[in-house]
């Protein structure tokens, strides 16, 4: 099974396990899904349809960034002295491709705790709340101020 993705202005063809460099994805870390622009199956039967592509991911795990090759940039105009040397690296994403195809990750049910746990976890969760304060008392009524005048 393969299929064809498009990521970075350019098309690439990707099995489940293939390791590829792709132009740098931003803020991608963990996972990333692409949808396919063809699926081609184990049979050689094609799927192109948009609407089937949608339920068919491509899911491929960030490996990490690399750079490519220097390209050399030198610039020169003759009798005038003109002269400009540069280099550039272009960054890249490495990929690993996980799976082709709705992930068939089987959810396990939740194991459900017995009433001493649930008891122990309420018991826990108090100690590490911090106390609640209690509303600070107003003070008494304040004395009367004196405006410096006499009657």
């Amino acid at each position: 099974m393969y299929a064809i993705i498009r990521t970075g202005g350019k098309q690439a063809k990707v099995r489940p396990g293939d390791v590829l460099e792709v132009e740098l994805l931003k803020g991608a870390d963990g996972e990333v899904t692409f949808t396919p622009l063809l699926v081609v199956d184990d049979e050689g039967q094609a799927v192109s349809d948009k609407s089937k592509l949608a339920g068919l991911p491509v899911t491929a795990k960030v490996l990490g960034e690399t750079k490519g090759e220097k390209i050399d940039i030198f610039k020169y105009k003759s009798k005038t002295g003109y002269r400009r040397r540069m280099g550039h690296r272009q960054r890249y994403s490495q990929i690993e491709v996980v799976s082709i195809g709705p992930a068939s990750k089987a959810k396990k049910p939740a194991a459900k705790k017995s009433a001493a746990e649930k008891s122990a976890a309420e018991k826990s969760a108090a100690e590490k709340a911090p106390a609640k304060k209690a509303p600070a008392k107003t003070a008494a009524k304040a004395a009367p101020v004196d405006s410096g005048e006499e009657e």
